[in-house]
């Protein structure tokens, strides 16, 4: 399966943008799928993870009450709302998807090419 991760842009703290990640070449109904982010001179960290039927997430603390990930397996899509953006959230963001819920990168097989998201202040 191919994933491209799209939405990402320019916005000030306090905006909100949407990502989204599509998907061809193959079904996302019974993949697990994460977002993941990696900021300029740092790892590429975990940001959300969902469960292949969209029933279990889990977030990083420092997105847990303004992120919202979701999933539509009709679509063939994954989505990561982003509220309340802050300068620190600046990263380029890579949508993933593996065979199981988990919440480290090494464990998803498939990534989109990253789309990126910068906030400035």
């Amino acid at each position: 399966v191919q994933l491209q991760a799209f939405g990402g842009g320019s916005v000030q703290a306090g905006d909100s943008l949407r990502l989204s990640c599509a998907a061809s070449g193959g079904t996302l109904t019974r993949y697990a799928m994460g977002w993941f982010r990696q900021a300029p001179g740092k790892e590429r960290v975990i940001v959300a993870v969902i469960s292949w039927t969209g029933a279990l997430t889990a977030y990083s603390d420092s997105v847990k009450g303004r992120f919202t990930i979701s999933k539509d397996n009709a679509k063939n899509a994954m989505y990561l709302q982003m509220n309340n953006l802050k300068p620190e959230d600046t990263a380029v963001y890579y949508c993933a998807a593996g065979d199981d819920y988990r919440k480290v990168s090494s464990e998803y097989a498939h990534w989109g090419q990253g789309t990126q998201v910068t906030v400035s202040s």
